[in-house]
């Protein structure tokens, strides 16, 4: 049986350990380095001839064109889904780069077996929920108590609703379709009705809104001490 190749694209400062996430990489059959740079102009330039799965980029590497640059990698190339392998402990940065196309958060003390669950999990079209990311998702929820719109007069069809729980226990499109016997497109379709419904852009959008109008109750971990 042959597998569908995930490409991947490397954005950090660091030659050496590009490298070494490389060669870790190198070892699973279906992923392929298909980018490796520390420059956001010269991914852009490769990203015109290179189709890509997965962006892995740490959000200090030039940092004050970071946003800009996600935002046009979300609109441009809406199918590549980023993941942040980061030191960055600024939950401010973090957070406002969630709504980007961010599909899971890695620190940089991690294992690298950690770091291969969240690109395998990402590369299937899952949000990797890892305790940093679910922190970080409380965070915002807090950050941004008193700005959020009024939502009570939004209803969610019990379809859709099942839906935002499985997206929350970190099932693929395809899983969801298989669940609820469905198609892949229509779940798709499902999904971004809900979004426009709620006026949201991003999977973690969908995931703030149905853990604040509780359609997804969980007890929330300590809050990282983020500075």
């Amino acid at each position: 049986m042959q597998f569908k190749l995930w490409n991947l694209a490397i954005v950090d400062d660091s030659m050496l350990f590009r490298k070494l996430l490389r060669s870790n990489f190198v070892e699973h059959e279906r992923l392929n380095v298909a980018i490796d740079t520390s420059e956001l102009y010269d991914l852009f330039q490769k990203l015109k001839d290179y189709p890509v799965d997965v962006l892995i980029i740490d959000v200090l590497t030039q940092q004050q064109n970071i946003r800009d640059s996600l935002r046009r990698i979300h609109q441009e190339y809406p199918d590549i889904k980023i993941l942040i392998l980061s030191m960055c402990t600024d939950v401010g940065i973090i957070n406002d780069l969630l709504n980007l196309g961010v599909y899971g958060y890695v620190s940089k003390t991690e294992s690298p077996e950690e770091l291969m669950k969240a690109v395998i999990s990402i590369c299937e079209g899952k949000i990797y929920r890892n305790r940093y990311f679910t922190e970080l998702l409380y965070l915002g929820i807090q950050r941004n108590i008193g700005q959020l719109a009024d939502d009570k007069n939004i209803k969610l069809a019990d379809r859709e609703i099942r839906i935002l729980e499985l997206l929350w226990e970190e099932k693929s499109n395809k899983e969801i379709a298989d669940l609820l016997h469905l198609s892949i497109r229509s779940v798709e379709k499902i999904r971004q009705n809900i979004k426009d419904k709620i006026g949201v852009k991003s999977t973690v959008g969908l995931l703030r809104y149905a853990v604040e109008n509780n359609i997804i109750y969980t007890t929330p971990k300590p809050l990282l001490n983020y500075r």
